[in-house]
């Protein structure tokens, strides 16, 4: 009998912190495919697998942690959650907070944030306020009022986001049964580099693994503060979802990278919409810019000589291409990609297409499908 995905908090109840007194909030989260991506093998001559997490709830893997940051805050008697973001964890929050039936308090930054994340907020009816400010004015603002008021903070510097965000590692092992010998991730608040250094590790110490994977973060270059060394206070790039100048899991971060015999790097915008071309193209998995770092990533670090021919190499992806579209509009090189216009006219259409008439006498399909 086919097995029901019932959300990570049920599945990994014997590896998360959820008792019989813990509320499960899930919208099925989790159980994303694992997807391997021969394009990618074949440019880099290692073994290349795609963790989507597009297919999560709200189209991003902020449902993992969220699933737990809600629950734990019921469990907790909150009545309120509140959140910074730069568009996913608004998302999040929201739908997770009207499925719990509590409220949602949003903070984004006034005209940063993409119309599709925007417009899943409104929809899941949290009330959403833009702060003339970036993501980090707003998290601070967040931090500050969950410490003074009656509100419960779910943005990652609540452990309970990094325990969710844990269980892709769990699927992963599962999936190919050990850990990969490089995991890439798109790097903004740097809870998810944590949250899956956390899993593999676990992995490991329970002897589901052999190892844990070298991780390897990366930044876009206008708002890379961890490879910079220092604080960026107007991040500046198209990937608006790691548009995050000062990460909060920094330190847990650095941490993670000496640990597993990691690295951060940054990617300039240009590579980064060149990979999102090239995933959707031809691996045939679209992706908000975001996350097309991780390939961007992944095609830099090949380069360099830094992946070895053979080894098995995940990347995860964080968010869907319908998060942020109009980057798919974009033509190489600038400029809109426009339709060919043709007229209602089979013949010209073919024309169009390349298309040469059948011989004569050649046997063709039955469109009908007929016995």
């Amino acid at each position: 009998m086919a097995h029901q995905w019932l959300g990570v908090l049920r599945e990994y109840a014997d590896r998360l912190d959820v008792t019989e007194a813990t509320p499960i909030v899930t919208l099925g989260e989790g159980g994303t495919p694992l997807i391997p991506a021969a394009a990618l093998s074949r440019r880099t001559g290692a073994d290349v697998y795609v963790k989507f997490e597009g297919v999560n709830p709200t189209g991003s893997f902020k449902d993992r942690g969220m699933t737990m940051a809600i629950s734990k805050a019921l469990e907790h008697g909150a009545k309120a959650v509140i959140c910074a973001s730069t568009g996913n964890t608004s998302a999040s929050a929201a739908a997770y907070a009207a499925h719990a039936g509590i409220q949602a308090v949003v903070l984004v930054p006034e005209g940063r944030i993409a119309m599709g994340k925007l417009s899943q907020a409104i929809a899941h009816n949290a009330q959403l306020l833009q702060v003339k400010g970036n993501f980090d004015d707003c998290l601070e603002i967040a931090r500050e009022l969950a410490a003074s008021y009656p509100v419960h903070l779910v943005n990652s510097v609540n452990n309970d986001r990094i325990e969710g965000q844990k269980t892709a590692a769990f699927e992963i092992v599962e999936a190919l049964g050990d850990a990969p010998d490089i995991h890439f991730i798109p790097v903004g608040n740097a809870g998810n580099y944590t949250a899956y250094t956390r899993g593999y590790t676990e992995e490991a110490e329970r002897g589901a693994a052999t190892r844990v994977p070298r991780m390897f973060g990366f930044q876009a270059s206008g708002s890379a503060p961890i490879v910079l060394g220092h604080p960026v206070r107007e991040p500046e790039t198209i990937a608006s979802a790691i548009r995050i100048g000062n990460p909060a899991s920094w330190e847990l971060a650095l941490q993670a990278r000496d640990a597993t015999g990691g690295y951060f790097g940054a990617i300039d915008d240009d590579r980064i919409l060149a990979a999102h071309r090239m995933l959707s193209a031809e691996v045939g998995i679209f992706v908000e810019p975001a996350s097309a770092i991780s390939v961007a990533g992944l095609l830099e670090r090949a380069d360099a000589g830094a992946v070895p021919a053979g080894s098995r190499v995940v990347l995860t992806v964080t968010g869907h291409g319908l998060k942020d579209p109009q980057w798919a509009l974009r033509a190489p090189g600038g400029g809109e990609v426009q339709p060919t216009v043709v007229p209602v006219d089979v013949a010209e259409i073919a024309d169009v297409l390349g298309l040469r008439p059948l011989e004569h006498g050649t046997a063709q399909p039955d469109p009908a499908g007929a016995a």
